[in-house]
């Protein structure tokens, strides 16, 4: 059958045409890069090459960390400039008889085909993640970023294209797990937790239409009085059929595949939902503490997203905490604090968490309106037994109070900790000492029994011995 081509059309002009429709077909819009359908096609002929030939090949899984926080703080213009930067290096990376292709987002995979040896991998990889290094100059901006790189060899990683691309991508999650900015190479027991976070990806989904999700609090107290302070809203996920899934399991996943926000969000609500419930009742005599992840802080609608919760829900901002780690405060500084400003305006007090594990600059909390940094666990875990631990603690607690700002000690566990800590005037506390955490219904308990006169320092938990949960303690959104 024959095309009826228009009048002003030669066939010159069709045949053209026709190569066009085909190369945009086969090719990233953005990048030109092959895209997944020309790749599969020169990664099947590549197998087939190297089976003939008995030679081996190699694909690499290229993802650039924190891509996102870029187009959510600069645009997604800049976002695609960077894009288009980054596959003209990948490009200058390889030999002609390789292929870049463009994924999809932030994700580019690699075939180096025909190589003699793994280590002829290890030498692409590493060329990979210096070139990209390298500052990209986008604009008036002069951005750096890492990569994390998975790599599956042929044969002995899989015999074909969807087998080798699927295993890649396990290694290079593999490579994010271990602190990114590096490349790993496929281990069959990847492919397990590979299978692992699939179905945790779409349990997740099911989760937040399903209402799976639930908050614990754990109290938080005067260090001197005694009294109680407030809480910290802390998630959990009861999946049917796995019972209580740790967010150590949990969050990793919600963050890679993008489901963090819509949960940090629910996090957020249900905490100011259930502190107004209890301020309507009269119980509720402090604040509340919502960790705020990084994905979620630098999200454009982050500030009207809190603002519609309160107004919401009627919580006072006064009584709100929004807790954020290190990292997050020392990304992108001069935006963070144009952020942090704005929640203080609202009335919302502002915590770094974690602090004496990252950066601890002194710089960034004298330009932040910072009202309190909070211990880490790890620290506390060993200020009676670690001389180093111990100075650390004592320093960050001089370091705050030089600063005017309030000292929270997360982890406590013990009289001796807690001793500690409140000889060296550490303002709050909270850990398993002075409570576990635990449902609504049984901190209204507690509240409802009058707990701030209830409490004797030092006399250990107030809390029934029965509430045990063994997960790590997980704040509203984590990191």
């Amino acid at each position: 059958m024959q095309i009826a081509l228009p009048n002003n059309m030669t066939a010159d002009d069709a045949l053209a045409l026709a190569h066009q429709m085909t190369h945009l077909a086969h090719h990233d819009a953005l990048t030109d890069l092959p895209n997944r359908i020309l790749l599969d096609d020169r990664l099947t002929q590549a197998i087939a090459a190297a089976r003939r030939h008995g030679t081996h090949l190699a694909v690499v899984f290229v993802d650039v960390d924190h891509f996102k926080h870029i187009n959510d703080s600069l645009g997604h213009a800049i976002g695609d400039q960077l894009l288009q930067s980054i596959a003209t290096r990948l490009m200058g990376c390889v030999r002609s008889s390789d292929t870049v292709s463009r994924r999809g987002g932030d994700e580019f995979v690699v075939l180096l085909a025909n190589i003699t040896q793994t280590e002829d991998a290890v030498l692409g990889a590493a060329k990979i993640l210096t070139t990209l290094q390298a500052p990209h100059h986008i604009a008036e901006h002069t951005l750096q970023v890492n990569a994390s790189l998975g790599i599956s060899v042929f044969p002995s990683d899989g015999e074909d294209a969807e087998t080798l691309i699927h295993r890649a991508d396990a290694a290079m999650y593999q490579a994010k797990n271990e602190g990114r900015n590096s490349y790993q190479f496929f281990q069959q027991a990847m492919n397990v937790r590979a299978i692992e976070r699939q179905s945790l990806e779409g349990g997740l989904r099911h989760a937040l239409e399903h209402g799976e999700f639930v908050l614990h609090y754990q109290p938080k107290f005067n260090l001197k009085s005694g009294t109680l302070t407030g809480a910290e809203a802390l998630i959990r996920w009861r999946h049917p059929d796995r019972g209580l899934v740790a967010p150590a399991q949990f969050v990793p996943v919600a963050e890679h595949c993008g489901v963090i926000l819509p949960i940090g969000q629910w996090a957020l609500r249900e905490a100011c939902r259930q502190g107004q419930i209890w301020r309507d009742a009269g119980l509720w005599p402090g604040r509340m503490a919502v960790n705020i992840s990084g994905a979620e802080f630098r999200g454009n609608g982050f500030l009207d997203g809190v603002r519609t919760i309160l107004r919401e829900t009627r919580f006072d901002p006064h009584y709100l905490q929004i807790e954020l780690t290190e990292r997050v405060l020392m990304q992108e500084a001069e935006p963070t604090i144009s952020v942090l400003r704005a929640l203080k305006a609202m009335g919302v007090q502002l915590v770094v968490d974690d602090f004496g594990t990252g950066y601890s600059s002194l710089s960034y909390l004298q330009r932040s309106p910072i009202d309190a940094v909070k211990i880490d666990r790890s620290l506390v875990r060993h200020i009676n037994t670690d001389p180093d631990a111990a100075t650390i603690a004592s320093a960050v607690i001089g370091m705050a109070k030089s600063l005017k700002r309030q000292v929270i000690a997360e982890g406590v566990e013990t009289r001796d900790q807690c001793a500690f800590l409140r000889a060296h005037n550490c303002d709050e506390g909270q850990g398993y000492y002075f409570g576990r955490p635990v449902g609504a219904e049984e901190f209204a308990k507690i509240l409802d029994m009058g707990v701030s006169d209830a409490v004797l320092l030092g006399k250990g938990s107030v809390f029934p011995s029965s509430y045990h949960l063994d997960d790590v303690a997980f704040l509203g959104a984590a990191p």
